[in-house]
């Protein structure tokens, strides 16, 4: 046994960048539009798998990375002169306009005004900026490799002249920030920077690296929001609730989901100082960047905010909220009303007066992805046929190593699911068979589905992939994170020690024993159970 100890270690002290997570012998992709071709009984759920699978796929073979980037920002500047249309469509908008039959503009902004209010109130709370934290994103000051939220409350950080005043006015209100403001250089920015992310084969998706405390206001007035939301029945830490409501809407026609284009690039200015009251406007555009710096140049920015702002996605569930709250109330309707981002949830009557509204206030519908009448629906990655879960799988990039494939084959085999029985579809085994065969037998035996770790499988293993990382004392930062982020200080205490470390990862992984499991998965294959009869006695 020593001797073998040593020879491990020598390997080890020989190799030590070697990474376990080795490349495939061979490329599974062709297998995969092989198996696709050959599918002979074709239901929804295969229809859709066929069409979506390689719709987010991005690789050297698809458009180069400059093309999709330079397509995202076509698109992001041709959504913003929409945005300058929309806001002088609003802004002159007389009060008597009939934005639906019988319904006036007015009698319109005035109910959205009541909704908006219901969830902010009229005067802006003078601990808002108590609920602050910074995120784990890039901003203008720092890249992702030196992003992490703990090394933001020291060093160098990045705001904006028009919110310079209420973070120096919370500054004296804040004991944390006090003690602790003379380790923070801090300079103007005239604005963001837009970036791009891939989205899909043929063009990326724009956003935007945020000033520092600019940043971290903004989270600060998105918790606030998402709060509001909540205490009205709009949880936006649940997305299970509008799956579940699409799914209903796909058996008996009484729910419509609605999605929008570059919905959170279209919230104009004129919108938002028309929905929100003043003083919750003064504040949200104090606070937000103004100019998106692209490629070098300063553009002025029509857009209330874009992605990377850290109330978005609060702001816009809240306008849509009251905008389809309020249509509904207008029509006479009591139905349901559900958001989720720009994934809207309404009575198909309701819905039909959204196509009008929507527009108007400055929103694209997305027709593709909106369902308002038949057996379909699809809201928060959720997608239903006639209440069966026919969610697809996407293929986003070249499954090249052993986690890719693992990854692929834990999905291939909860899509293999069939509803109402407890066994997986046996038309899918021969795919996932060739996928794990991929995998080395050792990291086979793995019960969770979400794992990249283990090969979900009934076969035993007795290891799993791991990424090697590194702790790295944070110091201060690390305290003042924890200060910011937990809720019970006395209770979580010990926490802050966690919080003196932060994880680095080396983007190498090492075989580890894997904790030896005694079930089989919840769904297997028939010929699973052929193969191992004793799952029959489990």
């Amino acid at each position: 046994m020593t001797s073998r100890l040593t020879h491990r270690t020598r390997k080890r002290l020989l190799n030590p960048l070697r990474d376990a997570n080795a490349e495939l012998a061979e490329s599974p992709l062709d297998r995969i539009r092989q198996w696709l071709g050959q599918l002979s009984l074709i239901g929804p759920k295969e229809e859709w798998l066929r069409e979506s699978i390689f719709s987010k796929y991005v690789s050297e073979d698809t458009d180069p990375s400059v093309v999709r980037r330079q397509r995202a920002i076509n698109k992001w500047l041709a959504v913003e002169r929409e945005n300058e249309a929309t806001n002088t469509r609003l802004l002159l908008t007389d009060e008597e306009y009939n934005i639906l039959p019988r319904v006036t503009w007015r009698s319109f902004v005035s109910r959205a005004r009541f909704y908006v209010s219901k969830v902010l109130g009229e005067t802006v709370p003078g601990t808002i900026l108590l609920g602050g934290a910074f995120s784990g994103g890039a901003s203008t000051s720092r890249s992702r490799l030196e992003s992490h939220p703990t090394l933001k409350y020291l060093g160098k950080a990045e705001i904006t002249s028009a919110a310079q005043d209420w973070f120096l006015s919370f500054m004296e209100e804040s004991p944390l920030w006090t003690s602790y403001i003379d380790e923070i250089d801090i300079s103007i920015s005239p604005g963001n920077v837009l970036f791009t992310v891939p989205k899909s084969t043929d063009i990326d998706r724009c956003a935007a690296k945020e000033p520092d405390l600019n940043m971290y206001m903004q989270r600060s007035a998105g918790n606030y929001i998402r709060w509001g939301l909540r205490s009205q029945g709009i949880n936006l830490n649940d997305q299970s609730v509008n799956r579940e409501l699409a799914r209903l809407g796909s058996i008996n026609d009484s729910l419509a989901t609605l999605d929008l284009s570059s919905a959170s690039d279209s919230v104009s200015t004129e919108l938002v100082a028309l929905l929100l009251p003043d003083l919750w406007f003064s504040f949200l555009n104090a606070i937000r960047s103004q100019e998106t710096c692209i490629d070098g140049e300063w553009h002025k920015n029509e857009m209330f905010s874009s992605m990377g702002n850290g109330f978005t996605f609060e702001l816009e569930s809240l306008l849509f909220w009251a905008v389809s709250s309020s249509v509904r109330d207008l029509l006479g309707c009591t139905g349901c009303v559900s958001v989720y981002g720009d994934d809207i949830i309404v009575e198909p009557t309701v819905a039909d007066a959204l196509l009008w509204v929507l527009p108007y206030v400055g929103f694209s519908v997305n027709e593709s992805k909106s369902f308002i009448r038949g057996p379909f629906r699809e809201s928060c990655g959720g997608h239903y046929y006639r209440g069966c879960n026919i969610t697809p799988i996407y293929i986003r990039k070249p499954i090249t190593r052993i986690r890719d494939a693992i990854t692929f084959a834990n999905q291939l085999r909860r899509w293999a699911e069939l509803a109402d029985f407890p066994i997986l579809d046996d038309v899918v085994y021969p795919l996932w068979e060739y996928i794990a065969s991929l995998v080395p037998k050792r990291f086979w035996g793995g019960t969770n589905l979400e794992s990249s770790e283990q090969l979900v499988s009934v076969a035993r293993g007795y290891s799993r992939l791991v990424e090697l990382s590194k702790d790295k004392h944070t110091g201060h930062g690390g305290y003042l994170h924890w200060l910011d982020t937990c809720e019970d200080r006395a209770e979580l205490w010990n926490d802050a020690l966690v919080s003196s470390q932060r994880k680095i990862s080396k983007g190498i992984f090492r075989v580890r024993r894997a904790v030896a499991e005694v079930r089989y998965p919840p769904c297997v294959f028939l010929a699973e159970i052929r193969m191992d009869p004793g799952i029959q006695e489990e």
